[in-house]
């Protein structure tokens, strides 16, 4: 099952005339012009979170998949080498799993799998994809994303990550769980920035 992202579309109910704002002259129509290009700008922002968040909602489903198939804790990947026995990678080791069957993963080796594999560790998609998924596990889901902390603390999320798949009690129905939930964060922070759009636009 994956969430599906709905684009909202502003559509007139009625045929009421749409006020224009009189064209001004000028200090005041210079202003007008730099509101208009800022407003243009930040809907651009708006719209390019949306698409992204759309694409994370469907990288956390692959990314569930992967934990479905095959779970692990104490390493990232777990892999067949040439012989086909079955061997585990830590982060420091991930590229040795590139080009080999994956037979599981843990929770953020599952993320960077469905990103396309330990070469995707640092794209944008998986930093981003792992945002929501702590965001998950540690805030209330109708609570508003906070991306692109400061590195150290985003090296600390993903200990906190970590920690939490390796916890002895931890299962991979609750992993798989939380990645679920992720999926229904983007999904929200979606809908936050679109209502957020037009509650600006005054539309």
């Amino acid at each position: 099952m994956t969430l599906e992202l709905r684009v909202q579309h502003d559509v007139a109910t009625d045929a009421s005339p749409v006020h224009v704002r009189p064209e001004r002259r000028g200090l005041r129509g210079l202003l007008d012009r730099l509101a208009d290009r800022r407003a243009a700008a930040r809907a651009r922002r708006v719209d390019d979170q949306v698409r992204e968040l759309a694409e994370l909602v469907h990288l956390l489903s692959d990314a569930r998949a992967v934990v479905e198939r095959g779970w692990i804790q104490h390493a990232w990947f777990a892999y067949l080498d040439e012989h086909g026995r079955e061997r585990k990678a830590s982060s420091a080791a991930a590229m040795d799993v590139q080009g080999r069957p994956l037979v599981g993963a843990c929770l953020v080796g599952a993320v960077v799998s469905a990103a396309g594999g330990p070469h995707a560790v640092h794209a944008p998609r998986v930093q981003h994809s792992l945002d929501v998924v702590w965001h998950a596990l540690a805030r209330d889901e109708d609570e508003p994303v906070l991306w692109c902390p400061a590195p150290d603390i985003r090296m600390g999320r993903v200990r906190d990550l970590t920690s939490w798949n390796d916890a002895p009690a931890r299962t991979g129905a609750e992993v798989a769980g939380l990645l679920l939930t992720a999926e229904r964060v983007a999904v929200q922070e979606s809908t936050r920035l679109q209502e957020l759009r037009v509650a600006r636009s005054g539309t």
